[in-house]
């Protein structure tokens, strides 16, 4: 199995490269990986190095609080963040928190072997899903600790069946798990792995933590005006056909703004077509014209959706129709309400804020419509929905603390 394994990976990488002639991610995600080793050999020469692997950009954020009170603990560790997609690498290669950034080498044994041979990792901490079969066994075998940081589990998880135990017992040789819930923890005791805490989701933290930060952003203020404004973040296609829909119904009342997952020319374009009975302006726009008088922003960059959410009276989140449900704390936190499309159930904090009435999936526009009325008409309501909010976050908090005391 470990042959057909490292074959698929292989693959995977011979079909992004194909495809790399096609899309400019692809593109990204196959340059970004050309002369690593070489760089990483200049970079890491008699460093004592931390290594942090994230797939993408929120699970960087995921890791972020973590990363910082490391570097409180001690001013000579070296952070290393390696992505394994281009949406998180892109955004976050400058950041300040790790003096090395780069992508992490497909998953085969010898690209593991060099890898670690030349990074020397003095710990490794793979945020939330990254399970790559052929780092943890060179991880293992050079006796370095590795750990998985917020993750949770599902038993229909592949390394739970029958014909996934080959890669189960890799899992086991991971030196702790910090899962986010009892279910997890449940789970992988079932399976013969007792060296798992109950610790949290390091997000709240991280989202909590550029909540509190003190910010202005006066092209939305001056954009939303007297009305109310909706904010929709990492959308897809049949988020933004739903919104266009749904706006055509609370326009009077409202302005939207839209932060798509993908802002790729080919998509803008496509979101203005959509939203073509409607005065529409960009963000990359608002200095040569002014946005007060539209009625729909798009975002065409990256970097803001976070701190724009602080402007919202009600957040929709994309994912949740096709691709999966993207971050909602970044939304919870700013204490509003939330809606997302009816595929949720493999996000814990959705299911909880479903559960407490703070989010709502929805189906189709027209359910929406009639919460965003009944919202109008029952402020108490409205009220007590952001309070849940609220207190959800609060109620999460201190999962990084709880991390590194058990460390």
């Amino acid at each position: 199995m470990h042959f057909f394994y490292s074959l698929s990976i292989q693959l995977y990488a011979c079909f992004i490269k194909w495809s790399s002639l096609f899309s400019n991610k692809a593109k990204l995600w196959h340059n970004g990986r050309k002369n690593i080793f070489p760089f990483l050999e200049e970079k890491c020469a008699e460093k004592q190095i931390i290594w942090f692997h994230c797939a993408s950009l929120g699970e960087f954020e995921q890791g972020k609080p973590l990363m910082e009170l490391i570097k409180q603990e001690d001013e000579n560790i070296t952070l290393l963040v390696t992505f394994f997609s281009p949406s998180g690498y892109e955004v976050k290669k400058e950041d300040p928190i790790a003096e090395i950034i780069t992508y992490l080498p497909i998953d085969t044994q010898k690209n593991a072997r060099q890898f670690i041979r030349i990074v020397k990792p003095q710990k490794v901490f793979f945020i939330k899903y990254e399970f790559w079969y052929n780092y943890m066994f060179e991880l293992s075998n050079a006796d370095i600790p590795f750990y998985y940081v917020s993750a949770i589990f599902r038993e229909n998880q592949y390394f739970f069946k029958n014909y996934g135990k080959w890669f189960l017992k890799q899992l086991k040789k991971c030196s702790y798990f910090f899962v986010q819930n009892e279910k997890s923890k449940t789970i992988l005791q079932q399976h013969g792995i007792l060296n798992a805490a109950i610790t949290g989701d390091t997000r709240f933290d991280r989202v909590y933590a550029i909540a509190q930060q003190p910010y202005q952003l006066d092209f939305i203020t001056s954009f939303k005006a007297e009305k109310k404004l909706l904010v929709a973040g990492s959308t897809w296609q049949p988020d933004e056909k739903l919104l266009a829909e749904l706006f055509s119904k609370i326009h009077s009342g409202y302005k939207l703004v839209i932060a798509p997952h993908l802002v790729e020319k080919n998509h803008i374009e496509q979101i203005k077509k959509i939203f073509h009975s409607f005065s529409i302006a960009c963000f990359s726009e608002k200095e040569i014209k002014d946005i007060s008088n539209d009625e729909v922003l798009i975002i065409d960059t990256i970097g803001l959706l976070s701190k724009i959410y602080k402007y919202a009276d009600i957040s929709y989140i994309g994912g949740a129709f096709k691709t999966g449900l993207h971050n909602i704390l970044e939304a919870a936190v700013f204490e509003k309400p939330i809606f997302f499309g009816p595929h949720f159930q493999k996000f814990n904090e959705a299911i909880e804020l479903v559960e407490q009435g703070a989010a709502f999936p929805i189906k189709n526009a027209t359910e929406m419509a009639q919460k965003v009325v009944y919202f109008k008409e029952n402020p108490a309501f409205y009220e007590e929905t952001c309070r849940i909010c609220k207190n959800y976050v609060a109620q999460n908090l201190g999962a990084t603390e709880k991390i590194l005391s058990e460390l």
